[in-house]
């Protein structure tokens, strides 16, 4: 939806979760050194200022990316904390990453990535961010502007699909659009991120894709607050489809380091 800008949430749990899996998978892709194309169903701005009036209006950050940080959650030399703390000391110590600063950080320069976003105001953000030469912006529907790409070249590749999910046939949209990807690019990396909320429109969804005939589903779940008394989002769910071999472990691990960290 239009009116939805990121920035009310920019570094809650649910990014630390869903960007720590991002990074180790592009950690992982790199070290074939192949190129490969990567895109963004919706990609935002990019780069989010946590003293924003946006982003102090909820804090969500301070439970988050700032929690994380200050009891050493991840390990130094884990990616993810690699480039929040590379973006802190290029814009600030009060900038968090999204998804597409993860990715042109993370992958080489032979990669090509394509990011989508139909935001007016979200998309002027991101334009106005600095990029690399192989980074290629489009003002468009994400989900019509990958599949007019797909199969890519180069057809080595990784989609994110990261929607607002503010309205709930918008899982059935996110559902048809992996059906659709699919079978023009059988053997390109999906993943999925989505919110666990009390009316449980995701399970669905996830199911649908589960029942369907894709290779190497990898789900990851996990639940930050309790879902009998949360009023609004109680867990965070990433799903990947032809999940890269090799990588299952180090997605589980950053799972298991917030679960445990935000059960304790």
């Amino acid at each position: 939806m239009l009116s939805y800008q990121h920035i009310y949430h920019a570094g809650c749990i649910a990014d630390v979760h869903k960007h720590s899996i991002l990074s180790v998978i592009f950690s992982h892709l790199i070290l074939k050194g192949k190129a490969l194309s990567y895109f963004e169903t919706h990609a935002g701005r990019g780069l989010y200022d946590l003293e924003s009036q946006e982003a102090q209006k909820t804090k969500e950050a301070d439970m988050g990316i700032e929690r994380v940080l200050k009891d050493n959650v991840f390990p130094k030399e884990h990616p993810y904390l690699q480039i929040v703390e590379k973006s802190r000391l290029l814009y600030g110590n009060r900038i968090y990453p999204g998804s597409p600063i993860f990715a042109e950080y993370l992958l080489g320069n032979e990669d090509q990535i394509h990011l989508m976003e139909l935001h007016p105001q979200e998309v002027n953000f991101l334009r106005k961010t600095p990029h690399k030469s192989n980074v290629h912006i489009h003002f468009r529907n994400g989900f019509e502007g990958v599949l007019g790409l797909a199969p890519p070249t180069p057809r080595r590749g990784f989609v994110f699909i990261d929607p607002s999910y503010e309205i709930k046939n918008e899982y059935g949209v996110v559902l048809e659009f992996v059906k659709k990807l699919h079978r023009k690019w059988p053997e390109g990396i999906v993943a999925v991120w989505y919110p666990k909320l009390k009316a449980g429109h995701h399970e669905s969804m996830v199911e649908e894709i589960l029942e369907l005939d894709l290779k190497n589903i990898i789900v990851s779940e996990l639940e930050f607050a309790d879902k009998k008394t949360c009023k609004g989002m109680y867990g965070s769910g990433m799903l990947i489809v032809n999940c890269p071999f090799g990588v299952n472990d180090a997605i589980s691990d950053c799972k298991d380091r917030l679960e445990v960290y935000y059960k304790n």
